[in-house]
């Protein structure tokens, strides 16, 4: 094992299984340098994210490594192919990338990315990450068994932006390196080297320096073949390099730049140049760790959250569930006068729109982000509808509303089942009758129709029309009108969770009749 790399990261050895993504060949083998430097001998690599998926479904590995953007299927595309893949979806997975974006960071947490380490970097950053990724505890539901517990917060990277910077000053004139170190020293930590040979291992050490000052003209290794060699090494090839040479010819800077260099200091130098020219450009050293700090608090912040939300929907679905249990069980007793049934089959039902709207913020967060796995099973939509129905007249009884359920089902015939799942079809026409009732003027009427077809079809119907200026956008997030309070999140649920079901929705606005209609449909069971 290179010792300028140290150990490999606790959880990282020899025989963990990782997975390199990367369409960038020159780049995959630094990612697998790196690792089997650090002692990992089973690495497998990927061009895509397409044939990444391919080796998951054959083979177990520890984790995946793999960058953003490539072709067929991007990192994101992979991520949130394996997080809907219960095999795979609690695989510590590591994005990299240039991709620094707000929206892109938000993205990617939405997706279950479990840490991002943003270009470019230092193998002592991408080993911690590594590290810090294999310690990740997947987000399971947690049984009513099982006691919850909550998860302690991810553990910060090492603090290397901590310290100051570091400077590579590298020339065979000590007087150089004395003047160079004389101006810097207050500002950074300074490293000296005074031929190429040790110039190389100060730049290849791990951590590397942040930035160096190399002469051109040396002894034995010259500037340009230190800088070559820095290119070839993982810790030290994207180090920014700063030539200070007495060549100025076009030909010399030429070789410098394809060398990666970012500034071209003649001798002598002027203090009073050089100093303000480095100090701008530490500022886009610090800039770009200040943005990895961000990004790294971004999904931790993500993750600690998911957590308590966990933990509380379970705290809260047991008391709920328990409730519900012994509601139940009382209404099953004939001994009950008509009046105190229905009074508990209220409660009942308000118990359970508390449930689903538990379950619902967990089942839209995964609907969300593609993770969401439909178990379909019957569902008795006209039950379900004549319950919502009763709720509703309740809940809008000062509005005088006439709330009707018709089932379309002749006398004697067996009622239609839906293929779905309860909880997602209550919360979804929970929102639907809600916004119906809502926006309906009062002493008016609202029906509730289920077709007997393939695939069945439900229509709620109320007084009163959309607004115009919002029907195209009528189940998009936060779209609202008219309604003091209203959020906009009602009818984008219902469409999530109907689409969630194979299902579809859509919404149709009679001005002549006044009236709006939202139709509902889903697969029927047996079909």
């Amino acid at each position: 094992m290179n010792a300028a790399l140290g150990h490999a990261p606790k959880g990282l050895g020899r025989h963990s299984r990782v997975l390199v993504v990367d369409d960038f060949e020159a780049m995959c083998k630094v990612t697998v340098n790196q690792l089997r430097d650090a002692g990992v001998e089973r690495v497998v690599t990927a061009k895509d994210g397409a044939e990444a998926l391919r080796h998951l479904r054959s083979a177990p590995f520890d984790i995946v490594l793999s960058d953003w953007n490539m072709p067929v299927m991007t990192g994101i595309e992979l991520l949130k192919a394996m997080r809907a893949d219960p095999q795979l979806a609690a695989l510590p997975f590591v994005l990299i990338t240039a991709e620094a974006e707000r929206q892109k960071v938000a993205e990617a947490i939405a997706s279950g990315v479990t840490s991002m380490l943003l270009k470019p970097y230092s193998t002592h950053e991408f080993l911690a990450r590594v590290e810090r990724a294999l310690r990740w505890t997947p987000r399971q539901p947690v049984s009513v068994e099982q006691p919850a517990a909550l998860a302690p917060p991810p553990t910060a990277a090492p603090a290397e932006a901590n310290t100051r910077p570091t400077i590579l000053v590298v020339d065979d004139t000590p007087d150089n390196l004395i003047l160079l170190s004389e101006l810097f020293r207050d500002d950074y930590r300074v490293r000296l080297a005074q031929n190429g040979q040790k110039a190389l291992a100060f730049a290849t050490a791990d951590p590397p320096p942040d930035l160096v000052l190399l002469d051109v003209m040396m002894q034995g290794m010259d500037g340009f073949e230190v800088a070559r060699r820095m290119r070839e090494h993982p810790n030290s090839e994207t180090v920014p390099i700063i030539f200070v040479t007495t060549l100025g010819s076009a030909d010399a800077r030429l070789q410098g730049l394809d060398l990666g260099a970012v500034d071209f200091i003649t001798k002598p130098v002027d203090p009073l140049t050089l100093k303000p020219r480095v100090r701008n450009f530490m500022r886009y050293v610090q800039l770009r760790k200040d943005l990895q700090a961000e990004v790294d608090g971004m999904v931790e912040a993500a993750q600690l959250r998911e957590d308590v939300e966990r933990i509380t929907r379970h705290d809260i679905k047991g008391p709920l569930a328990g409730a519900l249990g012994i509601l139940q069980a009382v209404l099953e007793d004939d001994s009950l006068g008509r009046r105190q049934a229905e009074q508990l089959r209220l409660v009942e039902e308000i118990t359970l729109q508390v449930l689903g709207m538990v379950n619902r913020s967990s089942e839209l967060y995964r609907i969300e982000t593609g993770r969401f796995e439909l178990q379909a099973a019957p569902v008795k939509l006209g039950d379900l509808l004549r319950r919502l129905a009763e709720t509703a007249r309740v809940t809008y009884a000062e509005k005088a509303l006439a709330i009707s359920v018709d089932t379309d089902v002749p006398v004697g015939a067996e009622p239609p089942l839906a293929l779905g799942d309860t909880t997602l079809c209550f919360s979804a026409f929970q929102n639907l009758v809600k916004n119906a009732c809502e926006a309906a003027p009062k002493g008016s009427k609202v029906s509730l129709r289920l077709y007997d077809e393939t695939p069945l079809r439900v229509e709620i119907e109320n007084k009163g029309t959309v607004p115009e200026a919002i029907r195209t956008r009528f189940f998009d997030k936060f779209v609202t009108a008219g309604k003091p309070g209203g959020s906009g999140l009602g009818t984008y649920s219902a469409r999530l969770l109907v689409q969630a079901q194979h299902g579809d929705i859509a919404m149709a606005a009679d001005d002549d009749a006044g009236m709006t209609r939202l139709t509902v449909t889903l697969p029927r069971a047996g079909d």
